[in-house]
């Protein structure tokens, strides 16, 4: 199309890059969830790891934060629940400082008085 739009036929679907989704809770603390890599025929494709992602909620004065990070370098279900403090961690750091950076330099913007 020669506007710049995508047209749903548009969108091709990578074979090499299927995953088969998993997901996990403590019921308590969080969620797990593991992608399984796959062959287009649906079975598991031996030569990727599997992607594990953890979820959960930090409470705030405006309500719930939901936060979600990538459990690097776990292999198995066990791994991941152990990493996963130590991601979710790192995660809300980051948020944390994106957020400061915003209000930099939002504090630090011109006002012009009229706009």
């Amino acid at each position: 199309m020669s506007n710049g739009t995508t047209k749903i036929t548009d969108i091709k679907i990578d074979p090499k890059n299927l995953y088969k989704e998993e997901a996990f809770t403590d019921l308590t603390f969080c969620h797990y969830q593991t992608s399984h890599p796959v062959n287009i025929d649906g079975s598991v494709d031996e030569s990727r790891e599997p992607i594990f992602t953890g979820m959960t909620q930090l409470m705030s004065p405006n309500g719930p934060i939901p936060v979600q990070c990538l459990i690097e370098g776990a292999k198995t279900l066990s791994e991941a629940a152990e990493k996963l403090p130590a991601a979710i961690e790192k995660t809300v750091q980051a948020m944390v400082a994106e957020a400061e950076e915003m209000r930099r330099q939002e504090a630090s913007k011109i006002v012009i008085p009229g706009q």
